[in-house]
């Protein structure tokens, strides 16, 4: 069975680099654990680097969060479905917001429930995806201020989650802005302006951030240690915190062109054939992964020699030429991972997930 293994000291490495970086310029941040779906050993490596906040857009997973450590602040970060309202306030500390009706939902269970729901106000910055409109915001807040069983303790927005639209330093000073707007306002104190997630991190780090925003949400950068506006890992962080291995369970020399007539295949693409590669010869290796686990443009082999032909299912073709490493059925192939492909691996289940 394909594997996906953890490495410790890596996230560890990339914790410690990211805690230091937000404590240098006074911001409060919190784990992302979506990426992890709610392997219990994985969110235990993520509480024990001493995080105590953690967000997740899954109800589940923030259940399996409390169940590790009950003083963990947990944050669900999406729009709360009406249908978990109960879950959510049960086992999510706080919840990021769009919505009047789902607001007083959350109140009336929070009140139900004796507690004090925290809510972050999410704003519509460009990017399309949620938020409350800008012209909006103001009345928005009116209305929320004095629900019963709700503290708003923020406001926030999302960059780069739908149509790939940028932070830069004007969107997040509008962000800063808004904050002073509101608390001067309805003469209320806002803590946090949550404008902060990895693809945030390079402005901090160019000096180019706004001092308002104070607070991150951080998953991509600390798994994988990823610069968002280069493609490139940021200097300093590890890009070795996932890797996926895979067996061979059958390799032999084939041709590189198929015989045949060509139809469409199960993933609706026909083969177009090289004709610089009539006649030639190659070793494929096949590995007990596909389709049904990763799609194969998120895989990334470690051996340079190796390039990645496609995949049916649950077997990933790759081509390995005339095999300079003498690879044998059984051997192991190792991958990197883009974020997307870690995100398939982690929600598989026959796929196995290991910490080292």
């Amino acid at each position: 069975m394909a594997s996906l293994t953890l490495f410790r000291d890596e996230l560890d490495h990339n914790f410690k680099y990211l805690d230091e970086l937000f404590k240098k310029h006074g911001i409060k941040w919190g784990i992302t654990t979506k990426l992890l779906c709610g392997t219990q050993s994985y969110l235990e490596e993520v509480i024990n680097l001493g995080i105590k906040e953690v967000h997740d857009s899954r109800i589940s997973n923030l259940e399996r969060i409390k169940e590790i450590d009950p003083g963990t602040m947990t944050v669900y970060i999406k729009p709360p479905p009406k249908d978990i309202i109960p879950e959510i306030v049960q086992f999510a500390d706080a919840s990021l917001n769009t919505e009047l009706t789902t607001l007083h939902a959350l109140s009336e269970e929070a009140v139900r429930q004796e507690k004090v729901h925290k809510v972050i106000i999410m704003i519509e910055m460009g990017d399309l995806r949620e938020g409350v409109l800008r012209e909006e915001l103001v009345s928005f807040y009116g209305k929320v201020f004095d629900l019963p069983g709700i503290e708003v303790i923020g406001l926030g927005t999302n960059l780069n989650c739908l149509h790939g639209v940028m932070p830069d330093g004007d969107k997040l000073i509008q962000l800063a802005l808004y904050k002073q707007i509101i608390e001067l306002q309805f003469d209320k104190s806002i803590p946090l302006v949550s404008g902060g997630t990895t693809v945030t991190i390079p402005l901090l780090l160019s000096g180019q951030l706004p001092a308002g925003v104070n607070h991150f949400r951080v998953g991509e950068a600390l798994f994988f240690g990823k610069n968002l506006f280069t493609g490139d890992t940021i200097e300093g962080m590890s890009d070795k915190v996932l890797e996926l291995n895979a067996r061979i369970i059958e390799i032999s020399e084939k041709p590189m062109v198929p015989s045949g007539e060509l139809g469409v295949n199960p993933q609706g693409k026909v083969s177009e054939i090289d004709s610089t590669e009539m006649g030639k010869t190659a070793f494929r290796a096949i590995l007990d992964i596909g389709y049904l686990d990763v799609q194969p443009d998120y895989l990334e082999p470690l051996d340079p020699t190796i390039d990645i032909t496609d995949a049916s299912s649950d077997m990933l073709i790759l081509n390995v030429g005339d095999n300079p490493n003498d690879y044998k059925v059984g051997d192991i192939i190792r991958f990197k991972l883009k974020y997307m492909g870690a995100l398939s691996l982690m929600s598989s289940d026959y796929i196995e997930k290991h910490v080292e």
